[in-house]
């Protein structure tokens, strides 16, 4: 048996209407989060979701890039030559995990003045 308060009547049932709100609140946010996301597990588009590849895109593109680099770039990473371009000044494609390593893999060698082709 609860005794209340016959003042904190009021109170926990304006709590209670609050909770309410907050929950059903919080359930609209989720949905519409997954909407803006899309389905899980769906490719990523370059953007603001995307930091970490903002950031190797700009180190790629202020590289200092020799006639022919890029066309064997795309042979490394089996990709055709225009691709290299998008992944990289266009920025309108993601290379998947593979080609992201290889690219990373490619990038140091060419900091340290190593050829991988």
């Amino acid at each position: 048996m609860q005794i209340r308060h016959p003042r904190l009547e009021a109170v926990l049932a304006m709590g209670g209407v609050l909770m309410a709100a907050a929950e059903v609140t919080a359930q609209a946010v989720k949905r519409a989060q997954a909407r803006a996301r899309g389905p899980r597990g769906e490719t990523l588009h370059p953007g603001p979701d995307t930091p970490l590849w903002n950031e190797l895109s700009l180190v790629l593109r202020n590289q200092k890039w020799e006639y022919g680099e890029k066309a064997n770039l795309a042979r490394i990473l089996g990709v055709p030559r225009q691709r290299v371009d998008d992944y990289i000044v266009g920025r309108r494609r993601l290379p998947d995990a593979e080609r992201t390593l290889l690219l990373l893999h490619w990038l140091a060698a060419r900091q340290q003045g190593r050829r991988l082709y």
